[in-house]
């Protein structure tokens, strides 16, 4: 059996997300995003808008500053010059994934034919459920609320705990979680509902693919954008289950698609896509949000990176160690560092309101390389300066140069 050291599958774990690459020189296009969403499968979606969305994020920490214009038309439009190249679905969270990929996700809709959440809501509004997919028939791209303005289905205000949510939000929720319906568009972060087959291409719905195949798939996919994972790292990558994942890896492996590994310090067995070269040295330095692809199963990135990581959002302002929405920071392929981020928009500056190194970094390595990458991100903004606070060791450094 082949046999890793710990910087060994550090270094496969972040060339395999397209971190150690250099960025394009020129603009970014919709090529460059078609081969980054090959890699890493998906992007997370996040309603959390105090720095930048979720979604945008990878993109930049990858390639670097480009047009965000690229990415939406990429997800939310569709001409006969630029198809649309991405979907919505619940392929980790909910995620853009390739548009071609929505066939393998069908067994999940399936599972959530009554939704995901509040499942005994929809299955007492059948009717309802008939009612929304008429009125997205009439209406084209819309919200649950001008679904339910159009039905007049209840009145305004709140009606129960659920999130505020009224019953007409969860049934257009269930409706998209078992594909009737599809993300036609997002208007800030709204959700535009329309008819699955007038979004997505007739091939791709046509395209019939047994569960069986499409779990093997899907883990062969989450295995090559890991690079090298556990069963429950490979699992985490599309929130697959055990009994899904195990079958898929006892054939995938004799088949010689994936190669069984041992990792120095790892205490389960790991899984490497076969083919796969190891880097000798550690490449990529990049911000990363808080859920990107490399980092949102925080127990793979304490084993890899010896980095304790929680996001702090729904954490008490008093409580918390590091900030609201702290983002790491990957130097030549470690994370030596985090800033917790603040897009001032008024002030028209990207505000770092607490920066904190790693034990045992060096100052001042980590803060000019630091400061780089937060100007490039402001400039990406369209912020004119990044300004430091005075939360963490490294605040006073990395303040002398931004």
């Amino acid at each position: 059996m082949t046999r890793l050291t710990a910087d060994q599958a550090r270094r496969v774990a972040v060339a395999a997300q397209g971190l150690a690459e250099p960025r394009p020189s020129g603009p970014v296009t919709r090529a460059h995003l078609r081969r980054l969403i090959g890699r890493i499968q998906v992007l997370q979606l996040d309603s959390v808008s105090v720095a930048v969305r979720a979604h945008y994020a990878p993109v930049f920490s990858r390639l670097g500053p480009y047009d965000r214009d690229v990415l939406d038309g990429a997800a939310w439009s569709h001409t006969a010059r630029s198809p649309r190249l991405l979907v919505e679905y619940w392929a980790h969270e909910a995620a853009l994934m390739a548009i071609e990929d929505w066939p393998l996700l069908r067994w999940r809709m399936r599972e959530y034919v009554h939704g995901r959440w509040g499942t005994e809501i929809v299955k007492k509004n059948a009717r309802l459920a008939e009612d929304i997919v008429a009125a997205v028939a009439e209406l084209g791209p819309s919200t649950a609320g001008q679904i339910e303005a159009h039905l007049e289905a209840e009145p305004p205000g709140r009606n129960g705990p659920w999130w505020d949510r009224s019953e007409t939000k969860w049934v257009a929720e269930a409706l998209f979680a078992s594909g009737v319906l599809t993300t036609a568009h997002r208007v800030g972060f709204a959700r535009h509902y329309d008819l699955t087959e007038r979004v997505l291409p007739a091939d791709v719905l046509a395209r019939e693919v047994d569960d069986a195949q499409a779990l093997r798939e899907l883990t062969l996919r989450a295995a090559g954008a890991l690079g090298v994972g556990t069963e429950a790292d490979i699992r985490d990558y599309f929130r697959l289950r055990a009994e899904q994942i195990k079958p898929a890896l006892a054939e995938l492996v004799p088949a010689g698609e994936l190669e069984r590994v041992e990792v120095a310090g790892w205490s389960a067995p790991a899984y490497l896509r076969a083919g796969s070269t190891v880097p000798r040295r550690d490449r990529g330095t990049a911000l990363l949000c808080p859920f990107d692809p490399l980092i949102f199963f925080r127990p793979r990135v304490e084993r890899l990176f010896g980095f304790e990581y929680r996001i702090e959002i729904y954490t008490p302002a008093v409580k918390r160690k590091f900030g609201y929405y702290v983002w790491p920071f990957l130097l030549d392929g470690r994370l030596v560092g985090r800033v917790d981020l603040k897009a001032d928009r008024t002030a028209g500056v990207l505000h770092v309101v607490g920066a904190f190194a790693e034990p045992g970094q060096d100052l001042a390595r980590v803060a000019p390389a630091l400061a780089a990458e937060l100007q490039t991100m402001a400039g990406w903004l369209g912020l004119s300066a990044v300004t430091v606070g005075s939360r963490g060791e490294l605040a006073p450094q990395l303040s002398h140069c931004v």
